[in-house]
């Protein structure tokens, strides 16, 4: 079936750099009209995703532009690499905002536009940190994307009769600025590799593969699962 997506209007939430930005272009590439919502402002108007009137205004300016919105892309994430026991409530609230609220804020929102168009597609970006105990002490990034699994799940029930499909992708460590101090540190890479049968760690494009078939009329009958895309990480 085809990966077409021509016509479409996709929102991409932190596209301005690493797998977002992978995203947007992957999107392009397959015909849609992408919308970047950055907080960078790299790509257009600067997006705060964590506010919900920023996200209702950009949102509406993408439906006035453009006819609507057919894809949401949920990307935008944060962490803090702190022990449980050292991390302050401002680190906690900080992952919880970008890397959750977010993710509900972003999908409530575009909720009323794909119904209208009858149809539509969110997916969301977990992380295998959301299915597993973890590497590293990360205990806010590992809560917030467990919460995205299960949001995922929900979403999907709730909105399979409007024909809204909801689904995530779980990658596993990705060379991106977020993950910069795994890269440069050859113990924790090395610690990686140890849990890594393949003995590769995917490129942003291959995260972005996953997402572009999730979005595509080939996976149609596909909602409220989680895609692991992690060189066997989770089958041990």
């Amino acid at each position: 079936m085809s990966s077409s997506l021509k016509g479409k209007v996709a929102v991409v939430t932190g596209g301005g750099k690493g797998i977002g930005a992978a995203i947007v272009r992957m999107l392009q590439d397959a015909g849609a009209r992408v919308a970047v919502f950055d907080v960078s402002g790299t790509d257009g108007p600067a997006v705060d995703v964590t506010s919900e009137p920023v996200v209702q205004e950009a949102l509406a300016r993408v439906a006035a532009e453009s006819g609507g919105v057919d894809i949401l892309i949920n990307n935008a994430g944060r962490a803090a690499r702190t022990p449980a026991a050292q991390l302050t409530m401002d680190q906690w609230k900080a992952v919880l905002d970008v890397n959750l609220t977010a993710m509900f804020i972003c999908s409530k929102n575009v909720h009323p536009y794909m119904k209208k168009r009858g149809s539509g597609c969110i997916v969301n970006l977990a992380s295998i940190m959301g299915l597993s105990g973890g590497l590293f002490p990360n205990a806010s990034y590992q809560a917030s994307k467990g919460g995205v699994v299960n949001l995922t799940r929900a979403l999907a029930l709730e909105w399979a009769a409007d024909d809204i499909r909801v689904n995530a992708v779980a990658p596993t460590f990705v060379r991106t600025d977020l993950t910069a101090p795994i890269f440069s540190d050859p113990d924790r890479l090395k610690t990686v590799m140890a849990h890594t049968p393949l003995g590769r760690l995917p490129e942003p494009e291959e995260i972005a593969a996953a997402v572009l078939y999730l979005c595509s009329p080939a996976a149609r009958c596909v909602t409220g699962i989680t895609l692991p895309v992690d060189s066997g990480y989770l089958a041990r």
